[in-house]
């Protein structure tokens, strides 16, 4: 029998988080491109209610609800890899020794321009118990939505109604790279998470003005957070929104938990951000003939491993690109990038270039069980090619590559990043 190289990668986070063994043929060099957090334990109790007792600029919750009366908790949707329902056990703990009551608890999910999720992913990421105790929904980007405030850079700052009216808020998911902000996390709960369609484009419209073209735009990208102009109108839409208190973690290679920052929504956030600039940070290896990126943490946003390889491609190399399109529920209806038919799409929707546009890559390929001709679409570069298993994808690689292959495996080319 022919020796084999086996890389095991996961896949359908929120579906069963199933195991994908990866087989390569033995003359080939394989490369599997471990972030410096893949293997990090999981944070346990005791650290994270550490994290509660000594919050990072503010008060604990407990403190800050004695003195308020009615309480949102807006979460992360679908798309983030955060497993909230781990640390929302002491947040509830922190509001009851506070003396919030029970009915005066809501919970909004910050779904930015992403569709609307239901009770079943309601109870994924918050808990059986919590959603038929508490009242969950789902955040409204064009109804009911409240002016707070304008900020220097003139966003009108419109965030959900039922968040408004509440006077302790309380935000909660998890840092990792983000394609435009550096990381994500943060303020990003608020803006995009429960602001309004006007203030989502207001504060992303300098992306479709060719903001990374511009002196500014090399201030933005994956890893870059710290003079990002986006994100700090983001950050200022926070405050003027009153969050009172952010709950981030960071996720290994598995989303559990690995580090709780509690307290300010910047203070906190930078705390995070920096320990995140390491923890996701991954070694770039050279002479690559194949990258198999597979999308896992945020897999039902799978182009953004597009963004995270493009470190690889340059005009002397001649590369295959697969990606590993692992989500059942298929890729997120988005309604500012997302494609809404065969030539339409929302307002900052933009067509994907060729394949051959691409200095450095000669071909990409596609991998999902699940068919999705329209997210395929979305994700795939136009001349893209696609299969249904992995066997077939070798298959289109064996190929081209008959003396041999250096490969690089990306076990989740949605949450790392390879510092430039």
């Amino acid at each position: 029998m022919p020796e084999v190289k086996t890389v095991t990668v996961p896949t359908r986070a929120w579906h069963g988080d199933v195991p994908l063994e990866l087989e390569f043929p033995g003359s080939w060099e394989v490369m599997e491109c471990k972030m410096n957090g893949h293997d990090v334990p999981a944070l346990d109790e005791a650290g994270m209610r550490a994290a509660f007792a000594a919050p990072i600029g503010t008060e604990t919750i407990r403190k800050l609800a004695e003195k308020r009366s009615e309480a949102a908790l807006i979460f992360d949707d679908m798309t983030r890899p955060t497993r909230i329902a781990d640390f929302l056990p002491l947040v509830l703990e922190e509001l009851a020794a506070g003396g919030m009551k029970k009915d005066n608890i809501r919970f909004v999910m910050a779904l930015g321009a992403h569709g609307a999720y239901t009770r079943t992913d309601f109870v994924k990421k918050l808990g059986e118990q919590v959603v038929a105790e508490y009242p969950v929904y789902n955040h409204n980007i064009y109804e009911n939505c409240t002016l707070m405030g304008k900020t220097s850079r003139g966003t009108r700052v419109m965030i959900n109604a039922e968040v408004a009216r509440c006077d302790l808020k309380i935000g909660m998911g998890s840092i990792v790279p983000h394609v435009f902000t550096g990381f994500g996390g943060g303020a990003k709960i608020v803006l995009p998470g429960i602001c309004s369609m006007e203030t989502i484009d207001a504060n992303h419209e300098p992306l479709r003005r060719g903001i990374l073209q511009t002196p500014l735009g090399q201030e933005m990208g994956l890893g870059k957070y710290k003079e990002n102009v986006v994100r700090l109108d983001m950050v200022e839409s926070a405050r003027i929104a009153g969050l009172d208190v952010l709950v981030n973690s960071l996720v290994n290679i598995g989303r559990q938990n690995t580090a709780l920052f509690v307290g300010d929504v910047e203070e906190a956030f930078l705390a995070g951000a920096r320990q995140a600039e390491t923890h996701y940070a991954t070694s770039l290896p050279e002479g690559v003939d194949v990258v198999v990126a597979n999308c896992y943490g945020k897999g039902s946003e799978a182009m953004l491993s597009l963004s995270i390889c493009r470190p690889f491609f340059s005009e002397k190399t001649a590369m295959d690109l697969v990606v590993l399109m692992g989500a059942p529920e298929g890729q997120v209806t988005h309604y500012i990038y997302g494609p809404f038919g065969k030539n339409t799409g929302g307002r900052h929707y933009q067509p994907m270039p060729e394949v051959a546009r691409i200095p450095g890559l000669r071909r990409m390929i596609i991998c999902s069980p699940f068919g999705d001709r329209a997210g395929e679409q979305w994700v795939g570069l136009r001349g893209y090619e696609t299969v249904r298993t992995w066997q077939q994808a070798l298959g289109l690689l064996d190929q081209s590559h008959k003396g041999g292959a250096r490969v690089a495996v990306i076990p989740d080319a949605t949450i790392q990043y390879f510092p430039q």
